[in-house]
């Protein structure tokens, strides 16, 4: 099954399980396999990324599988395959985090096929999604008073935005990035990962860069497109972020651009979950949710189990980890 069949029989598939996705993957070293399911290969689909960590060796398989979970006979099956492919790629365990919106009933039927919720989060389990099938004058409309004062307090003071997808450009997102994470504690990816997703990517990997009018940057976002969906995917900023609303006008014109390109929705990629006001996403919580949209909330990451005695070793580890990072 190709990519844009997938789009068609799983709109709610993103970039995580796209062909690009897996070749940014495979530049910086991983192996990644994909797999089709079903009668004649069209009932399902996953891309599975092998990580070779410390504390033990794992599957990953970042929103997805793309599968009708309703259908037992089927994921039984997918299961089933996806559990081979762990043991011959000498893995612990899967973890996986399916497109499923997050519910009692959701979350029993993962447990019903014998996984396991995660210590750890993956994807973005929580985010800001915008209709971009809205008018502009809806979406105005639709944001928060204090952020569609500043979009427009953005265009009065006359910053402006441009993008590119340059190695310069890139080398300097990562550079100023890295500055951003040092003050608000945070790992970023490194140069290597930045440089493949842009190669891999393309066209629709683009860096925005919000700017005084005397050239002075002010806010980076990186935009990844794919399939229906754009999606805010990183972001830096410098000082002047402050006092500036770079941000705003930065995000404000992906907004523009994403509808003129005809995508759907808009992904803001990552929020804390509600009643969490000390996660470390709790900032970006209240600047994203200014933007109105619908906030989404996935089922967590969950674990299929493969050899149960180094993955209690790797369950002690994450739990630690994900207390101290305030996760």
């Amino acid at each position: 099954m190709d990519w844009q069949s997938i789009l068609k029989k799983f709109p709610e598939a993103n970039f995580l399980q796209s062909p690009n996705y897996g070749k940014m993957h495979e530049l910086i070293g991983d192996k990644v396999i994909t797999e089709s399911y079903g009668k004649d290969g069209e009932e399902g689909y996953a891309l599975m990324i092998v990580k070779n960590a410390k504390r033990g060796r794992y599957l990953e398989i970042p929103c997805g599988p793309l599968i009708d979970w309703q259908n037992k006979r089927l994921v039984d099956e997918v299961l089933g395959k996806i559990r081979q492919v762990a043991i011959n790629e000498k893995c612990v365990f899967v973890r996986m985090r399916p497109q499923l919106m997050a519910s009692k009933q959701n979350i029993g039927l993962l447990e019903k096929h014998g996984l396991k919720q995660s210590p750890m989060h993956l994807a973005a389990e929580h985010t800001v999604m915008i209709d971009l099938t809205k008018t502009e004058e809806e979406l105005l409309a639709e944001m928060r008073r204090q952020t569609r004062y500043d979009v427009r307090r953005s265009i009065k003071l006359g910053i402006k935005v441009e993008k590119a997808n340059t190695e310069k450009i890139f080398k300097e997102f990562h550079k100023v990035q890295t500055e951003t994470a040092k003050r608000q504690k945070f790992i970023p990816p490194d140069l290597k990962t930045l440089m493949a997703e842009r190669e891999a990517f393309g066209d629709d990997a683009v860096i925005y860069i919000a700017k005084t009018t005397d050239g002075k940057p002010i806010a980076y976002g990186l935009i990844i497109k794919d399939g229906l969906e754009g999606d805010y995917y990183e972001a830096a900023s410098t000082e002047l972020n402050h006092k500036l609303p770079g941000a705003h006008a930065l995000l404000w014109q992906a907004i523009c651009d994403l509808k003129a390109g005809g995508y759907q929705r808009f992904n803001l990629w990552g929020i804390a979950p509600a009643g969490q006001p000390h996660h470390r996403y709790a900032g970006v919580t209240t600047f994203k949710t200014g933007f109105g949209g619908e906030i989404v909330e996935y089922v967590p990451a969950h674990d299929l189990i493969v050899n149960k005695i180094k993955y209690l070793k790797n369950l002690i580890v994450e739990t630690t980890r994900k207390k101290k990072r305030r996760l």
